[in-house]
């Protein structure tokens, strides 16, 4: 199995499953940005977090549970799927079904699985974004996902497990939808050959966008266009609302306390309609203090961190 270090080192090399998401815009945690500076080289995936982590751990017991509930053989295919006519659409994918004593591809490569799955995990707060079980309700970065997956392997559908929390193990399944997957193959082409070969980033669509592509700055200097001053203009305006309104709500706030004083708990109608509570102690480390009396031990582990450029608006126009 690929560990962590080879799997992010391979990525680079392809368009995968959980990139079409992020391509159409569909992902909360990534951009097509994100993707671009991946495939390119220009900066490698950031550290998975902890759920990312959990996920990865939990992929065998989701497979196993999902078995148990449906009597299927699954296989496990370590090796990336790759699309016959482009090496670099490719898919990692969780799990087969396929009886044991039966190959997984014939002598040309066709998939023999009678369906696909996906192993996912998901917190229990999250369940209104899926729907019933057994239906193809699932969020739009997992059906895309699936669709890739169904569009690599040409099988008839991919199953999706999700497990939320610990105690609910939930089921769907997506049959494949060939006007889907030619969108997804034309998107991915599209983004591979317009902007990896070429290198030429995708259009931004957030400020993080924009700080990674501009990350450093030059001291040039432009002159703004009617349209930059009256959109400062706006932005000015709507920095004003903002503040006005950050001060009604410290003002409603301070109305608020001034009627609890020194109670916890405020009460109508026999529910809790708002608490005052100090939390619970924190521990934090006085680095000023350290650096200040044994500053040798804190040398050795000092790095730089560059910071984000800030947008200041300097004069009102």
């Amino acid at each position: 199995m690929l560990n962590n270090q080879d799997f992010t080192r391979e990525r680079s090399k392809y368009l995968g499953g959980s990139d079409l998401g992020a391509i159409l815009g569909l992902s909360k945690y990534r951009t097509a940005v994100d993707v671009w500076l991946e495939k390119t080289g220009k900066q490698c995936s950031e550290r998975e977090s902890l759920p990312m982590r959990f996920g990865r751990f939990a992929e065998a017991f989701v497979a196993q549970e999902y078995a148990n509930l449906t009597g299927h053989h699954l296989v496990q295919h370590e090796d990336a799927v790759t699309h016959p006519q482009h090496n670099y659409l490719q898919g990692h994918i969780d799990r087969f079904i396929r009886p044991s004593d039966e190959p997984l591809f014939d002598a040309q490569g066709k998939c023999l699985a009678q369906g696909l799955l996906e192993c996912k995990t998901a917190n229990p707060f999250a369940k209104q974004e899926w729907g019933d079980a057994g239906s193809d309700q699932v969020p739009l970065p997992y059906l895309i996902q699936c669709a890739w997956y169904l569009l690599l392997t040409q099988v008839p559908s991919c199953d999706v497990a999700v497990l939320f929390g610990n105690a609910d193990l939930r089921i769907y399944q997506i049959p494949r939808d060939p006007e889907l997957e030619a969108l997804l193959l034309e998107h991915a082409i599209r983004f591979w050959e317009d902007h990896v070969l070429k290198d030429i980033p995708p259009p931004a669509k957030c400020e993080a966008d924009y700080q990674h592509l501009f990350a450093r700055g030059t001291q040039r200097m432009i002159d703004a266009s009617p349209e930059i001053v009256k959109l400062i203009q706006e932005l000015l305006r709507v920095q004003e609302q903002i503040e006005q309104q950050e001060q009604q709500v410290s003002q409603i706030k301070q109305h608020i306390m001034g009627v609890m004083e020194d109670a916890e708990i405020l009460n109508f109608d026999g529910r809790v309609l708002a608490t005052w509570k100090a939390p619970k102690p924190s521990v934090r480390l006085d680095a000023k203090r350290l650096t200040e009396e044994h500053p040798e031990w804190v040398l050795p582990y000092q790095v730089p961190v560059q910071s984000n450029r800030r947008l200041l608006i300097k004069t009102k126009v």
